[in-house]
């Protein structure tokens, strides 16, 4: 049996350093509470004279000091990440604590090597999502956690050397965990206890003789004892939770341009992408939902700094593509946006460069004070191309040149075209274009109906109007004047036709569609003929090829 822990010390720094690693060479402390009473709940090992406990004002006596709120968002994305992290190497992961998760690597040595390698390949995993974690391995589980909690890096306890290799480290260890209500006031009971008869370290409580233990501390006391023996054993609770993968990030000034909010997607979206990879997955779905500030009475303020308001926006004013893009607007609480991809995709170029597309054809309409974007998971597509099939476009290319082409014409007007179950002439809509995945079959012979020729309707938009000549009711000349190749004798018809949308519209069979050949100059050409019954008029439609 082989156990691995991936413990994540400090934990409250290590999510906010996560979300901004700029602050890494800094010293930072996170505050907790509400104002004016909030108080230094963690500090990083740069932050030198400031303590958990203080309050902030007396943290910001240190001007080098940089200050950031806890934040449940950022902790539950990196303890997320954390559990992405253990997942990848093992199906079985306890979730033993917010800051800690621990793996079952019984029989993975076969597959990704000795227990040192895999410790140390879980140690940088870890750190590529953005965790600066210990990483021990040992032959039972609660040995890892001691191991990870009192060593850094990476440690590898050999079976056998439990007692010897945890015998140095603090009593502390083993109330390391955040206990609430009577279950801290019990450990603290026993930590006193364990100072007066002068146990300051494992190797001391290992020591101890069984049963006097167990006659002043009872089964908790012989239970603790066997954690710094190493001895102790148990079977994990392994985990079933969602794939979630989400990231978060709250700021300290509101944004009010592209460029830093375009900076902050690329760090989410290389966060969440590497999440996605260590899972073997993709997405195929983005949401980004933005909180803004309530800019309420305050727009005055930005006109004098020369930022449009919304009012010139409503005039039809438009900046060039290289003007700052600015997010001016009034206060409407929550901005989301949601980037449907056609195919499971994995790629962080080319989602930024969607989002940046999307925010500019849809602006948010106010300064951004927190981001939130979610990835929905998928399996990535396996494809491979024939021998004998032309290659199909890149589904990446192809989905950043649809977005643009909607950037320039608008969202309704790009896509692919969908018949609908209608009569209507015009029966059609627009919808996503989805790029089909060719795939190729066996070749049959064609049926006789389908070596037939097939013509089709070339549309005119908009219709031609024409001056029709009847003869008893049916067309005998027709002349359009727009189009002078459209004119001449009626050779050949058939007709009419009468058809309209649906059948139970108010309006309904109120238009007669013809067939008909013109002898003209460059001879004989096949077009199709409209009389409107509600207008009277007459247009020719379209040609046919």
């Amino acid at each position: 049996m082989s156990f691995a822990c991936i413990y994540v010390p400090n934990f409250p720094v290590a999510a906010v350093l996560r979300a901004e690693p700029e602050l890494l060479a800094q010293a930072v402390a996170v505050l907790e509470g509400k104002p004016p009473l909030e108080k230094v709940l963690a500090v990083n090992e740069k932050a030198n004279g400031i303590a958990p406990g203080m309050t902030k004002a007396q943290a910001e006596l240190c001007a080098e000091l940089a200050l950031r709120r806890r934040s449940p968002q950022q902790e539950s994305a990196a303890h997320a990440a954390l559990l992405d992290c253990a997942q990848s190497f093992s199906p079985c992961v306890e979730d033993a604590a917010c800051d800690s998760a621990l793996l079952d690597l019984s029989g993975m040595e076969a597959l990704l090597g000795p227990l040192p390698e895999i410790a140390r390949a879980i140690y940088y995993r870890a750190a590529d999502l953005g965790l600066k974690a210990n990483v021990a391995a040992a032959t039972n589980p609660d040995t890892a956690v001691l191991a990870a909690r009192g060593f850094s890096g990476v440690t590898v306890i050999p079976s056998g050397k439990e007692a010897d290799r945890l015998g140095s480290l603090p009593i502390e260890v083993l109330f390391a965990d955040r206990l609430e209500g009577e279950a801290k006031k019990e450990a603290s009971r026993l930590l006193e206890t364990l100072d007066r008869w002068g146990v300051r370290n494992l190797y001391a409580l290992a020591a101890l003789p069984e049963i006097a233990l167990s006659e002043r501390l009872g089964q908790k006391g012989l239970h603790l004892q066997q954690l710094a023996r190493g001895t102790a054993s148990r079977t994990l609770v392994p985990i079933e939770e969602p794939l979630t993968f989400e990231e978060a990030v709250e700021l300290e000034h509101p944004i009010i341009l592209l460029e830093p909010l375009a900076f902050l997607l690329n760090r989410l979206l290389e966060q969440l992408c590497a999440r996605l990879g260590s899972r073997a997955l993709a997405t195929q779905e983005l949401r980004l939902t933005l909180d803004l500030e309530n800019r309420t009475g305050i727009d005055q303020e930005f006109e004098n700094f020369g930022i449009p308001s919304e009012s010139d926006a409503s005039h039809g004013e438009s900046q060039s593509d290289s003007a700052p893009q600015y997010f001016v607007s009034s206060w409407q609480g929550r901005f989301s946006r949601t980037l449907r991809l056609p195919l499971p995709m994995l790629d962080i170029k080319l989602f930024l460069k969607l989002l940046q597309l999307d925010l500019n054809a849809h602006p948010p309409g106010a300064p951004i004070v927190k981001l939130h974007l979610a990835a929905v998971p998928a399996r990535p597509r396996s494809a491979q191309g024939g021998l004998f099939l032309p290659p199909s476009p890149e589904p990446e290319k192809l989905e950043l040149t649809l977005a643009r082409i909607a950037g320039m014409v608008g969202d309704n007007r790009t896509g692919a075209l969908e018949l609908l179950d209608t009569h209507h002439p015009e029966g059609f809509r627009i919808r996503r274009f989805m790029s089909a995945q060719r795939e190729s079959a066996p070749k049959t012979a064609d049926p006789p109906e389908e070596k037939s020729a097939v013509t089709a309707l070339r549309r005119f938009r908009p219709a031609l109007r024409a001056d029709v000549t009847l003869e008893s009711g049916q067309p005998l000349r027709v002349v359009c004047t727009k189009k002078k190749e459209v004119q001449g004798e009626v050779l050949w018809k058939a007709g009419p036709w009468r058809s309209s949308g649906d059948w139970w519209e108010k309006e309904a069979w109120s238009r007669d569609e013809w067939d008909i050949a013109l002898q003209n100059s460059s001879g004989v050409a096949l077009y199709r003929l409209v009389h409107l019954l509600l207008g009277g008029g007459w247009f020719v439609e379209g040609s046919y090829d």
